[in-house]
């Protein structure tokens, strides 16, 4: 087998090229990974992205895939490729830390049916990418290292709280990651870090399930450098589990074919602060009314208009705390001089709110989901800023809304199809003054990610980013 011309040069090339490249026997699987392995021993000390790396057993996963394709005919979709898992997913043998201190040497015994799906594919997983504590936080900082910092500058932020999953994925470590979205945590560090994020509706990938109940908010989905990754590795992961009781149903469709058809004309609505009256950049809004004008050059109708839901922080907030407490309230009584802050006051939160406040919260949920429903009734997709900001440093602080635990602010965008349950995509389509990225939101009905992926397919084809690579790469 013969690999191609450099590291950097495999490294930025996308899954689905890899895949047909390891099939003609042009490339092998343990050269690919040795490749990985090298970048992340290069690369991770900049960036912090991982929190464990499992070198051994993905080196031992390698020299097995390599074998299959010398004795199979017949492989899996992700055959020989590196996917990092973010840390708040159970892997069993690997560390799982869930970005805390409390968790810091807990190696599960079992895994949920996502990872048993990516393996099944022939995935190897290449180790657990950097998280802020129990994912409460939309910045990747903990106590058991330094923050996760963005490729494009390492003095901010790359988000969170799938923070090292983009910045994996930008910095060409992995091709693909997996990360989970309680409140755009998919769509937030896609977007900071200039990559590809989607957050599937709810339901339409399996969860793990732990005897406490899952959250109903919180869905998985890749990070990649492209969309026909993300549609591949959906592929893998989506579709009824019979674990997952939230699980959709139905098979889902072919998401490769859906972003090969022809995109039928939309109507679709645009949002610069989706009447929030929150402040956005003015160069993220300059960026994200050209983005949009790309859709009217493609054939679509376009217009602005906002859902009329309100101010969703508060809501999400109460919702998600109350849930968090319900596992991880010991950790406030055993551990609280060693978590961090935004975990204390979300714990806090979760213990002291009564029971009438979180029914009013479901209550005021339900109105939100009406109204979106009501909204798409009317239009097939809805854009807007993914962050009102770029990057902004790591540390920096601005909780002015909800309950004081989350930077909603710097943000605002991404929660609400979280709690309506909403599929939604970020999609980079332009660059700061200081050369950081800025991504587009792109939100769909209810079941409908394949339309999702269709635009967003559709706008990389007018406004490719995959060939701008990182200052850290």
């Amino acid at each position: 087998m013969t690999a191609i011309a450099s590291d950097r040069e495999l490294a930025f090339t996308p899954a689905y090229q890899l895949v047909e490249m390891m099939k003609r026997r042009e490339l092998s699987p343990v050269e690919l990974m040795e490749v990985t392995l090298r970048r992340i021993e290069k690369i991770n000390p900049k960036l912090n992205a991982y929190l464990t790396v499992a070198g051994e057993s993905a080196m031992e996963g390698a020299r097995k895939a390599e074998k299959a394709l010398v004795s199979k005919s017949d492989v899996g979709l992700l055959h020989g490729i590196p996917v990092s898992i973010k840390d708040l997913n159970a892997t069993k043998g690997i560390r799982t830390t869930m970005g805390s201190i409390a968790y810091k040497d807990y190696i599960p015994e079992a895994e949920g049916t996502l990872l048993k799906r990516l393996k099944a594919a022939g995935a190897i997983i290449i180790g657990k990418t950097n998280t802020p504590e129990f994912g409460m936080s939309g910045s990747t900082e903990n106590k058991l290292g330094d923050a996760c910092r963005n490729p494009w500058d390492t003095k901010m932020t790359s988000g969170g709280s799938s923070g090292g999953a983009a910045a994996s994925v930008a910095a060409g470590i992995s091709p693909l990651a997996q990360g989970s979205d309680g409140g755009g945590s998919v769509r937030i560090p896609a977007s900071f870090c200039g990559v590809f994020g989607l957050c599937p509706g709810y339901g339409c990938v399996p969860k793990d399930v732990a005897s406490w109940g899952v959250s109903h908010v919180t869905s998985y989905g890749p990070i990649t450098r492209n969309v026909r990754d993300a549609a591949l590795m959906m592929n893998v992961i989506a579709g009824p589990d019979g674990i997952d009781y939230t699980c959709i149903k139905t098979s889902p469709p072919d998401y490769i074919k859906a972003i090969d058809s022809q995109l039928k004309k939309l109507k679709i609505a645009w949002s610069p602060d989706l009447n929030y009256g929150i402040k956005v950049d003015t160069e993220v809004r300059s960026m994200i009314e050209s983005a949009t004008n790309v859709f009217v050059e493609l054939g679509h109708e376009l217009e602005e208009a906002s859902p009329a839901t309100g101010l969703p922080f508060d809501v999400w907030d109460i919702t998600l705390a109350s849930r968090y407490y319900i596992p991880f309230g010991f950790v406030l009584e055993k551990h609280g001089n060693d978590i961090m802050d935004y975990t204390k006051l979300a714990m806090e939160c979760g213990r002291d709110i009564s029971g009438v406040e979180v029914a009013k919260a479901w209550e005021q949920i339900e109105r939100f989901r009406g109204k979106m429903a009501d909204f798409f009734q009317k239009y097939d997709l809805l854009l807007t800023p993914t962050n009102a900001i770029p990057a902004f440093p790591v540390g920096q602080q601005n909780r002015e809304l909800g309950r004081g635990f989350m930077n909603w602010p710097f943000f605002p965008f991404t929660c609400i199809f979280n709690l309506t349950g909403n599929p939604g995509a970020t999609v980079p389509c332009g660059f700061s003054s200081s050369n950081l990225p800025v991504g587009l939101q792109i939100i769909g009905r209810r079941g409908d990610e394949a339309t999702v992926l269709q635009a967003a397919a559709a706008f990389e084809s007018v406004r490719s980013w995959a060939n701008k690579y990182p200052s850290v790469s």
